[in-house]
């Protein structure tokens, strides 16, 4: 879950965050990693207490339910692969040589067909081996470059600078964006616990065990978009060079960020490091939002399981569309990084809506604390979504 949560929301967003408006927004990088904390934890509670992922818990609800699961889900796995796809495309580009004349729409329908691959002939399980060692290489690289940057006291800004305010309605896309992917996409909740269900048929995982793991993939997630927010406004925040949009303009900056504080001679390793983190979320996307859409449809078919053709079809069909989307976005990245993201947040609401549902009654229950902060985090994100909808649809963003 953490490997799938740590790309475009980090990487990109909360550094533009820091780089744009220094720590104006760090409140709300905070707030919306506490309000969507429950629902993620819900899932992991379910299938620990039933032995059953969410998808079968929204079934169990009611078809209803699972129908609302399996659209909503449906349209994020083609926009989100597309998207991640795209961004990994833009860091990529800052590997390869200029003399290849390769667009960035080029290079990712190129990678997003060798991660088709290497799900089809089972080549996730090389890169998993490797995951925990790429997301500790950025978290310590990104942490270290921080650090630097707090000792020499971070960049001088200007007697004359303007800092810009995200505290109107022009900002307000920006905003709705930045919590759209922070931590992860919400329906990540229902693909990470299909993942829970299955390493519980494999493996003993106590109950204790399992909310701690989740825990310190959650937190150490939510931290880590604190210390990329710090990098942005330690480092870029005051710069006269303006911050460029979510396209491979930016990787350059981000890489530009870590340079200089540690050192010239890491440009391609960081380039690497990040493209890495981004390759392995793609495949995660692709092969959990896959893994979630062909459950669901098996469910509501009324199948008793699910075969490996089957999968493999979703396989293909996301990544077809996926592919489809990053044609017509012509490899526009903040275009389409922004439109993933916004999308993603809109459905939020509806996502966690249904996840409380599931923990209402039975003996996992919730109450006390965590259900109060589910109520108020639903509030919350409920409450910035349709002022969005209200202001985007009256033309006021």
């Amino acid at each position: 879950m953490a490997s799938a949560a740590v790309g475009g929301s980090h990487i990109v967003s909360s550094a533009q965050a820091g780089a744009i408006y220094g720590w104006q927004l760090l409140l709300v990088v905070i707030l919306v990693n506490l309000f969507k904390y429950p629902f993620f934890r819900f899932g992991v509670q379910y299938t620990l207490n039933t032995e059953k992922s969410l998808v079968e818990g929204y079934s169990n609800r009611g078809k209803a339910y699972l129908w609302i699961f399996f659209i909503l889900n449906v349209f994020s796995a083609m926009v989100n692969t597309a998207a991640v796809g795209i961004l990994t495309g833009a860091i990529m580009m800052n590997i390869i040589p200029k003399s290849w004349g390769i667009s960035v729409g080029q290079i990712t329908i190129i990678l997003i067909i060798l991660i088709w691959a290497m799900i089809i002939l089972g080549g996730y399980s090389v890169l998993d081996g490797i995951s925990k060692f790429v997301m500790i290489t950025l978290t310590l690289a990104t942490t270290i470059a921080v650090i630097i940057a707090a000792i020499k006291g971070g960049r001088h800004i200007p007697a004359n600078f303007v800092a810009p305010s995200p505290w109107n309605l022009a900002a307000l896309p920006f905003i709705i964006s930045l919590m759209g992917w922070m931590p992860a996409p919400i329906e990540i909740s229902a693909i990470n616990s299909m993942w829970l269900e299955e390493k519980k048929r494999t493996s003993e995982v106590s109950y204790e065990d399992g909310l701690f793991d989740f825990n310190v993939g959650y937190i150490g997630t939510a931290i880590l978009a604190v210390i990329f927010l710090a990098l942005g406004a330690l480092i870029q925040y005051g710069s006269p060079e303006k911050v460029k949009p979510a396209s491979a303009a930016y990787i350059a900056q981000l890489i530009k960020m870590y340079m200089s504080e540690i050192g010239s001679w890491s440009r391609l390793l960081i380039a690497f490091i990040a493209f890495m983190c981004l390759f392995g979320t793609t495949i995660t996307v692709i092969d959990g939002y896959s893994r979630a859409n062909d459950e669901a449809l098996r469910i509501l078919l009324g199948k008793e399981k699910s075969s490996q053709k089957a999968l493999n079809i979703w396989f293909t069909v996301t990544s077809i569309i996926g592919i489809l989307i990053v044609l017509l976005f012509s490899g526009n990245v903040a275009k389409m990084m922004r439109f993933a993201m916004i999308a993603s947040f809109i459905s939020t609401p509806v996502f966690a809506w249904l996840n409380l549902q599931l923990v209402k009654t039975g003996k996992h229950k919730v109450s006390g604390a965590l259900y109060w902060l589910s109520v108020v985090g639903l509030i919350y994100l409920s409450g910035f979504a349709i002022f969005f909808l209200i202001a985007y649809f009256g033309k006021l963003v």
